[in-house]
This record gives structure tokens, C-alpha cells and sequence, in this order.
């Protein structure tokens, strides 16, 4: 069976979509076959960060209402044989997807795949809480900042009360916290949350930190995802996060600026 991930926040802007392609195609460059699922009905940027948006036909919506079946609106990547695409219908809204055909595409999808990412909308209209219902995993992304971090917490009741886990009662969906656009001079300069701040508010298992950086703007300008851009910041960060959740230990790595650096080298 596959492992269906949502990746969430309270609030929009925080890199969602960013962090889905980074983390679908991760997972599928370590060799898992993976699904990416785009849940922002009316909006669809998944696609565009992704590099595929003249090939897509069909979507989600066309397949949950049977004008398409599922290879007919998959799209496989470019860069990788491994990962797949579902992108969202760019002309219905939100009020298309329904619980019952999510679930099913889901569940014919896990049938071939290994690891099926959810590319939630912002917020906790419908779109969001059907990326998350059928979730096992949960990251939550947040930037470092009051507002984002309360938003996340907020979704962090609506995963504990409203998911399919807790309906019936199942072991909770499993959350991670994943902080994005840090920026360790910021904090230092107390214009950010720490990332301690953040950890004691949200008390949620840290995953890792994505930090501010212009790679990810020219990702998605390029239509690539991030992690492919080995010799960037973001690149590494986001591929530390999918060792991780993998199971593999890895250092956290650009957390400090370069006061903290140079406090810590001179004991100051």
C-alpha cells in the first residue's frame, strides 16, 4: 500500500507547492515510485513548477468525474521515470472534488505507487481538508513568523480531529514540522521566530529547515524542482528532508548565520 502524504499549512505563501515537487520527486529520485497530486482547484501551480503545464490534457477533476481515467491524466516527469503527475482543473472550482472521489483515485493510485504526495491549497476550505483526510503523513510547513506559525497550528487540530485516522479511531497521521525561509540573520536580528520558538509553539517533530533562498525562485522560473539544483542551499535542505523522513540521520544544516557562526567559533 502506499504512503499518502499532505503537505499542509494554515496559511498561503509559505512554499507548499515548492516543497511538494521537491519532496515527490526526492522520493522518487531515491527510487520510489511516486504520485504528486495537485488539490488547488481553480489555482494549479503544481504543474508549472513542475515543467508540465503544455502537456497537461486531463486532471483531477476530469478523472474523479470519469471523463478520464487515470493514465490518461498522468503525467510523467521529464526528469525523472519514477514520479507522476496529477495536475488540478484550472477552470472549476473547489466545490468539484467530492470525498468519495478523491478516495477512490487515491486508492486505485496506491495500487501502483509507493509514496502518493498531496499538494494542498491554503487555508481549511474543502480543497484543504480533502488533501488531508486520507493522509498517513503530515508536513507541515510553516515560515518563521507569528502568523504562519499560529495557522499551523490551527491545522495541526483540524489533522488531529478531522482526518480518516481519527474517525475511525486509527493510529493519528504521523506530522512533521518542515520550517521554511529561514533566515538566521533575521533571527539573530530578531526580525524571525527562532527555530526554537517555533518548535516550542508548534511541539511537533522537526523534519528540517528550508532556508531563504533565490534558488528557489529560479527553480520555478525554470519549471524544475529545487531539489535538483545540488549545488543550492534549498537543493540540499529540501534533499536532507527526504532522507530523513526516509529514515536516514542527517545534521541540520543552514540554521545559523554568520554571528552565530562567528559567536560560536570565538565562544562569544
Amino acid at each position: 500500500m502506499a504512503r499518502i502524504v499532505v503537505v499542509t499549512s494554515g496559511k498561503g505563501g509559505v512554499g507548499k507547492t515548492t516543497t511538494s515537487a521537491a519532496i515527490a520527486m526526492g522520493l522518487a529520485k531515491k527510487g520510489h515510485k511516486t504520485a504528486v497530486i495537485d488539490f488547488d482547484v481553480g489555482l494549479r501551480n503544481l504543474d508549472l513548477i513542475m515543467g508540465c503545464e503544455r502537456r497537461v490534457v486531463y486532471d483531477f477533476v476530469n478523472v474523479i468525474n470519469g471523463e478520464a481515467n487515470l493514465n490518461q491524466a498522468l503525467i510523467r516527469d521529464k526528469n525523472c521515470n519514477q514520479l507522476y503527475i496529477l495536475p488540478a482543473s484550472q477552470t472549476r472550482d473547489k466545490d468539484a472534488l467530492n470525498l468519495e472521489g478523491v478516495g477512490k483515485v487515491l486508492e486505485e493510485l496506491s495500487k501502483d505507487f509507493k509514496y502518493i504526495v498531496c499538494d494542498s491549497p491554503a487555508g481549511i476550505e474543502k480543497g484543504a481538508y480533502l488533501a488531508m483526510y486520507y493522509a498517513d503523513d503530515a508536513f507541515v510547513v510553516t515560515n518563521p513568523e507569528v502568523s504562519s506559525v499560529r495557522d499551523s497550528d490551527r491545522m495541526l487540530g483540524i489533522l488531529a480531529s478531522k482526518s480518516r485516522r481519527a474517525e475511525l479511531n486509527m493510529e493519528p497521521i504521523k506530522e512533521y514540522l518542515l520550517l521554511s525561509r529561514y533566515d538566521p540573520e533575521r533571527v539573530e536580528s530578531g526580525e524571525m521566530l527562532s527555530l526554537e520558538d517555533v518548535q516550542e509553539i508548534l511541539s511537533l517533530h522537526l523534519l528540517g529547515v528550508i532556508p531563504e533562498s533565490k534558488a528557489v525562485l529560479n527553480a520555478s522560473n525554470a519549471g524544475i524542482p529545487v531539489v535538483l539544483d545540488e549545488k543550492s542551499d534549498a537543493g540540499q535542505a529540501y534533499a536532507d528532508v527526504v532522507a530523513r523522513y526516509l529514515g536516514e540521520k542527517r545534521p541540520l544544516r543552514f540554521i545559523d548565520g554568520k554571528k552565530g557562526f562567528f559567536r560560536k567559533l570565538f565562544g562569544g
